[in-house]
């Protein structure tokens, strides 16, 4: 499968005066790959340096590629070369299959910052349990047999805002969405318009559902990165948040004064990976507000990625006895604490299904509802106090002057210990 570099070097070479410069040049893009990744052969990302634009070069690497396909014989043309171009401001790179010689052209390119292994990205692990989340995060105080089922929150939370849920899909049919839900795009090639797995939809029913939802009237956007298996490729993943991006923006512009915000939920993770960084930080700065899961291997979730990017707002896992979950990771990269264990919420195989799961993956997507919460509860357009939808920066720092403070146990000095809080008892301190 590994050729050596052969007929489009030399059938280039002949001509070096007409060569570009930089193919004559010794410089050689760095490759990198996270430690202990599930690395994917032959695939990679190749992200560009400040100020050049993807899309300016796919089409010289797509004509590489097909020029060695030409010269060295077929090589799985079909799922080979450029797959994705990502355009998201300061992020801009390809993704792609490609042989050693042209991977070694593309290094030669001055253009180009790094060139980054592509890797096997994974939902987070579930078990059994029973549902309290929602209960939790409108009490400042522990739970009692008096406040367990009771949800304190604004019936219109969410109204007006879109949640894109980055997972293995959406089950839109769910009766639980009452028809909130659509389908926004389908990544992986080849993979259906549904969600197989039910990770995703467990996700977005905690995000935004009737009866589990932190935010029962926000509109929830399926992006599907994730295949049935609950895994894919950090290419995929990063080409679904340049899709978020994309349809924020749209919805930003269509609105106008009367857009309230959107946010992302991402509740899935992988080894360090410099790309998926790169763009997570590019959604934010483009004004979409992020959370993420911190991971599920009790472990420092700065060796994480998206876990580390320091902009979105990373989830660790909280217990029903206000403990930390055994498996969620820690550390100063954790912004705040979401209930994670033993949540109920939507499901697949019916438009009635259900199911109780736990994991970072469950912790995130109720800071994502409450994001989406906040921000639909800002003064509209027409009110004397409306200043326009928070940043994310500052529903970033309200959130954590919001949070319940140092009542988790199990939590290092190292890590914040702040549980979410969606503030229905004391709204008049709300920031707006």
């Amino acid at each position: 499968m590994l050729l050596k570099l052969s007929t489009v070097v030399l059938l280039m070479a002949s001509t070096a005066a007409a060569l570009p410069s930089f193919l004559q040049s010794e410089h050689l893009a760095p490759i990198v790959s996270a430690a202990n990744a599930d690395i994917i052969p032959d695939s990679y990302f190749v992200v560009f340096k400040n100020g050049v634009r993807a899309n300016d070069h796919s089409a010289w690497v797509h004509d590489l590629h097909k020029r060695d396909l030409n010269a060295n014989g077929l090589w799985d043309s079909i799922s080979s070369g450029v797959k994705h171009v990502y355009d998201m401001g300061n992020f801009q790179g390809i993704a792609g299959r490609f042989r050693p010689d042209v991977l070694d052209e593309i290094r030669r390119n001055p253009d180009v910052d790094y060139i980054e292994r592509d890797q096997v990205v994974y939902a987070s692990e579930t078990q059994k349990g029973a549902p309290w989340g929602l209960a939790r995060i409108s009490h400042r105080r522990p739970l009692t047999l008096g406040t367990f089922n009771k949800y304190e929150h604004d019936p219109n939370g969410g109204n007006g805002v879109t949640v894109f849920v980055i997972d293995t899909g959406v089950n839109i049919e769910h009766k639980e969405f009452q028809g909130r839900a659509k389908w926004g795009k389908t990544i992986p090639s080849g993979d259906p318009d549904q969600d197989d797995n039910g990770h995703g939809t467990h996700c977005a029913g905690t995000i935004g559902s009737r009866a589990y939802g932190v935010s029962k009237k926000a509109d929830i956007v399926a992006v599907k990165v994730l295949r049935s298996n609950g895994s894919g490729t950090m290419a995929d993943v990063v080409a679904g948040v340049d899709f978020a991006v994309s349809e924020h923006l749209a919805l930003q512009s269509k609105k106008g004064g009367k857009y309230k915000g959107s946010v992302a939920n991402m509740s899935l993770g992988g080894g360090k990976s410099r790309p998926l960084d790169a763009a997570v930080a590019g959604a934010v700065e483009a004004g979409l507000h992020f959370a993420v899961a911190a991971g599920n291997d009790n472990r420092d979730a700065c060796d994480y990625s998206p876990a580390g990017v320091e902009t979105a707002v990373t989830v660790g896992a909280s217990s029903l006895d206000d403990s930390r979950a055994y498996f969620s990771n820690h550390g100063p990269c954790v912004d705040i604490f979401g209930p994670g264990k033993d949540i109920l919420s939507t499901w697949i195989g019916s438009n009635e299904a259900r199911r109780t799961i736990s994991g970072t993956s469950m912790a995130s997507p109720h800071v994502a509802g409450l994001i989406a919460y906040y921000l639909s509860l800002a003064p509209e357009n027409a009110s004397a106090f409306h200043t326009g939808p928070l940043t994310p920066k500052e529903m970033k720092k309200y959130l954590v002057a919001r949070a319940t403070r140092d009542v988790l146990t199990d939590v290092d000095s190292k890590t914040p210990n702040l549980l979410i809080y969606n503030n229905i008892v004391d709204d008049q301190f709300y920031a707006w």
